[in-house]
């Protein structure tokens, strides 16, 4: 009955005058399943602390009182407080929020893409980018890595000489495979850009989960006025929930979003979580270093199990090699475990959560290897 349904909302889809661009196209989305153990989304599964809860619910009942208002449109306390946040000597003239880093990256996309122009990333990598680039009209070209996944310097700059693009996408730490790109290659992108006037944009919603000695795309800022550092408040900040995405970037490129942002595109309820939030920054990262250690025990015992986990700087595992990837996602689904099958051949993705949910994923996992 439900693929009789889909068929039907499918077949009067197409009969809409659709943007030749999006037919035949598929929304984003992960498998939101009721299981007992949700290990696909890369969500910090740990709940808000308290402390934290309360004091989002004080500051959004305070400004619930005013809701017949416009909220502030340049979310000034929002950008002071973020600029705060990472600090590198920027101020809020440097900052941009939406709701989602996948607004932030919209954003961009709205101002400096559109018809007639291209956006360059490198699969496999953030599966947003190409739907991204598809709802803006921008053409979407999929770059070249390594056989083991990863961005060399030279081989990306080439490539950008190549194929001259107006934006660049870099994931770092990248997703799904969660390893983090040296800073020599984003300098090299950059460089290779120059002469096109490419936009350079490092999306680096996981960095708060980097391993020791791994370093911010944001130490590059300085003299690069159309370098654009992507974050999140979804991941480590516990906020997933509250949609809110940000960047740090030149003055002049926050000028330029400004001209595409809808009006008043921050509400008075997400300024408010969020300001309460950045209140306490210290509280909502006190999971960050437990996450890094259930990450560092799932690559060990994966080693230990004979499979190949990628080097991560993120709150999540890529690993191989399976003969049937998804066989063995199904087996753990079956035994109340869901990971992601990120339509790579032979490999599978999981979210280091609690140590409780790390347990019961590294013991479904031996019995469908066993099986």
């Amino acid at each position: 009955m439900t693929n009789q349904h889909e068929h039907a909302n499918t077949t009067a889809l197409e009969a809409l005058p659709l943007r030749d661009n999006l037919r035949g196209q598929s929304p984003y989305g992960a498998p939101q399943l009721e299981v007992q153990h949700l290990l696909n989304t890369n969500e910090n599964t740990h709940p808000v602390p308290q402390r934290v809860a309360d004091a989002i619910g004080t500051a959004v009942h305070e400004a619930a009182a005013s809701l017949n208002r416009y909220p502030d449109r340049e979310f000034t306390e929002l950008r002071q407080r973020l600029a705060a946040y990472v600090g590198h000597g920027l101020t809020q003239d440097n900052i941009w929020a939406a709701n989602g880093s996948n607004e932030v990256l919209q954003q961009v996309l709205q101002a400096f893409g559109g018809p007639g122009r291209r956006v360059l990333s490198f699969p496999p990598t953030y599966s947003m980018y190409p739907l991204l680039a598809s709802g803006t009209n921008t053409e979407y070209i999929s770059g070249l890595r390594g056989a083991d996944f990863t961005l060399t310097p030279n081989s990306a700059a080439q490539q950008v000489k190549e194929t001259q693009p107006d934006i660049v996408f870099l994931c770092s730490p990248n997703n799904p495979t969660g390893t983090a790109l040296g800073l020599d290659v984003v300098e090299a992108v950059y460089e290779a850009g120059q002469e096109f006037n490419t936009m350079v944009v490092v999306d680096e919603a996981y960095e708060e989960f980097s391993l020791d000695g791994t370093q911010s795309a944001l130490t590059l800022l300085p003299g690069r006025e159309r370098l654009i550092i992507s974050r999140t408040m979804s991941k480590a900040f516990a906020l997933a929930g509250a949609r809110l995405g940000y960047l740090a970037t030149s003055p002049q490129v926050t000028d330029a979003l400004r001209l595409v942002r809808l009006p008043y595109h921050l509400s008075a309820i997400t300024q408010a979580a969020a300001n309460a939030a950045l209140k306490h920054v210290d509280v909502l990262l006190g999971t960050v270093d437990e996450i890094k250690s259930q990450r560092d025990r799932i690559v060990d015992e994966l080693q230990q199990m004979g499979l190949s986990p990628a080097v991560s700087d993120s709150n999540f595992v890529f690993f191989g090699w399976f003969e049937d990837a998804h066989a063995v996602w199904q087996g753990l689904l079956d035994r109340g475990v869901l990971i992601r099958d990120v339509g790579i051949p032979h490999h599978l993705r999981v979210t280091a959560g609690t140590a409780e949910e790390t347990t019961a994923f590294l013991v479904a996992l031996r019995e469908v290897i066993a099986a």
